[in-house]
């Protein structure tokens, strides 16, 4: 097909303008040394980066979306009616949605009511009625001695007509006594000794009667069970050490040596020890304890000097039985894990991460400590006003659960009923709040540790309205731990291991003493008097002497007997 001279013409004019456009080129790229393509690589290199940019993006979004899905999971299997799977005679599981963040409209609903009806019940319940401070009479056996102060001017004049009496409560130093044991020896008559020898009997041994000698609470030594139980009672309750009663007994003309004391409450120690690891069986035996642990300075004889050593302090909930244990002073997670190795039940604790261990052990149930997350709520108010306020608000409807609960006189049934009715749609809309308010929180701030510790240990926290049991803080082992703070600013450190291990006896059976509301004097005075016995008789339990076996005893002597 041949091409018109038009179209020929149009084809020469194009060939002509490309020809100039070349060469016009190839002027400007003589003009600017290459500078074109310097510009052309550097684009290409920026868009192959953006490419790369753009894949490292995919790839991000693709890993956020991965690990998002993964917390979703993670949301669910701990939240999820599974967590309490060591729970199996719970009847209502666990249903908190905690895999969305919103508060649902029905939610908010239920969340308002509960939140009503616990701040109506606060402002419309009955105060008790505050009671008129009243003198209370004093004991009548204490010993009277009494002072007759006659008016002046009296004679034959006047007549009695009556008295006036004023008791006033005085008080002078104890009173150290000796307790002398007589013990009578009675020889057989002589005419029945020949009796006994004329009709062959083998009585030599009976010839001599003496009634056998009490077995001491310690051997080769004069120290009476009353005085080493007053010695234990001073310095491990009332924070006296050992130098300071031995000057309260010098000033009544009694001289004891140091050393003496020292040993004496070493013995004391050996003695107990069996009922120690008694105490330490039945308080692990409960399926409910609360776990802290607490400093107690110790002597390092290498580093020559005292050293932070710690006691970790187990108490059974329900029986009102505590024991300190003491591990070369230790506070690693090993010292834990061996303490609790065979228990099974519920195990309430605060934050420290050496107790996450249990929380996938099976037959164990972790509970939280309510006040330690109130207490970095309460720290926070300064940086926070309105967050923290909010939140020890919510803190504070739970606790008036409890305080509900109280003031009716519900049984451990009952409580748990009320606390999910009321409680639970508290912890659902709190624990949601805790997560939409954490990115809104000064990062390393009080706050945000407050945010972070309560929503880490939610799960923990939010199970104590599984059993109405269960306490919603660890204020009961906290309150056991008091003494021991008290006792290391008196008497200021432990000697050594021993000593710390002895000091962890005496604060278990006296801490026992103290949660059963047991006079410590008399029932320690009674066990040093009795243990020599049981720990030559192995047939008898040492659980008999322990403090709620003692009051149980008592109270039983001492009931009225019923007439039929």
């Amino acid at each position: 097909m041949s091409n018109t001279p038009d179209q020929s013409a149009f084809i020469e004019t194009l060939l002509r303008e490309r020809d100039e456009l070349y060469q016009e080129l190839s002027k400007l790229r003589q003009l600017d040394g290459g500078a074109l393509e310097r510009y052309e690589a550097i684009i290409r290199e920026k868009d192959l980066k953006i490419n790369c940019l753009g894949e490292k993006i995919k790839n991000f979004e693709d890993k956020i979306k991965q690990l998002t899905d993964q917390l979703a999971w993670y949301r669910r299997k701990l939240w999820k009616p599974s967590s309490e799977k060591y729970i199996p005679s719970d009847p209502a599981q666990r249903k908190l949605d905690f895999d969305g963040v919103d508060i649902l409209p029905e939610e908010e609903t239920v969340i308002k009511a509960s939140a009503n009806e616990i701040i109506t019940y606060k402002r419309t319940r009955v105060e008790r009625e505050k009671k008129q401070p009243v003198r209370m009479p004093l004991p009548e056996n204490l010993r009277r001695e009494e002072e007759i102060i006659e008016p002046e001017g009296i004679d034959e004049n006047w007549v009695r007509i009556g008295e006036e009496v004023t008791e006033q409560l005085e008080h002078k130093p104890g009173e150290l006594f000796v307790r002398r044991i007589i013990r009578p020896k009675y020889a057989l008559k002589k005419d029945q000794q020949l009796a006994q020898e004329t009709s062959g009997e083998e009585s030599r041994d009976k010839a001599v009667k003496i009634a056998p000698l009490p077995l001491p609470a310690l051997p080769r030594s004069n120290a009476g069970a009353s005085l080493l139980a007053e010695l234990i009672m001073s310095k491990y309750m009332y924070h006296l050490p050992f130098h300071r009663q031995l000057a309260m007994f010098k000033l009544e003309g009694i001289k004891i040596p140091a050393s003496t004391v020292n040993d004496w409450f070493v013995g004391c120690g050996d003695l107990l020890r069996a009922l120690y690891y008694r105490l330490r069986e039945i308080v692990l035996e409960s399926d409910y304890i609360q776990v802290d642990e607490s400093t107690v300075p110790v002597i390092n004889n290498e580093k020559h000097r005292a050293v932070k050593a710690y006691l970790w302090v187990v108490r059974s909930v329900m029986k009102n039985l505590v024991f300190f244990h003491y591990d070369k002073g230790s506070r690693a997670q090993r010292v834990v894990i061996e303490l609790l190795r065979d228990y099974k039940g519920a195990v309430q604790t605060d934050g420290y991460d050496a107790y996450s261990i249990y929380e996938n052990k099976k037959g164990v149930l972790l509970l939280g400590c309510w006040a330690h997350a109130r207490r970095k709520f309460n720290e926070a108010l300064k940086e926070d006003q309105s967050g923290a306020t909010y939140a020890l608000e919510q803190i504070s409807l739970l606790y008036g659960v409890e305080s509900m609960a109280d003031d009716q006189g519900l049984d451990y049934q009952q409580r748990a009923e009320l606390r999910s009715r009321l409680a639970y749609p508290i912890l659902l809309g709190f624990e949601k709040w805790v997560v939409s308010y954490m990115p809104k929180a000064l990062s390393g701030g009080r706050m945000s540790k407050a945010l972070t510790y309560t929503y880490t240990l939610f799960h923990r926290l939010s199970r104590y309205h599984l059993d109405g049991r269960y306490k919603m803080d660890n204020n009961l082992v906290e309150n056991s731990i008091r003494p021991l703070a008290l006792g290391r600013k008196n008497y200021m450190f432990c000697g050594n291991h021993d000593a710390a291990e002895n000091a962890a006896i005496m604060y278990s059976l006296l801490g026992s003493c103290a949660a059963l509301d047991v006079n410590p004097r008399e029932w320690l005075t009674d066990v040093l008097t009795r243990i020599p016995n049981y720990n030559n008789n192995y047939s008898l339990d040492l659980a008999d002497l322990l403090p709620h076996n003692w009051k149980a005893g008592r109270t039983l002597q001492n009931a009225p007997l019923e007439i039929q």
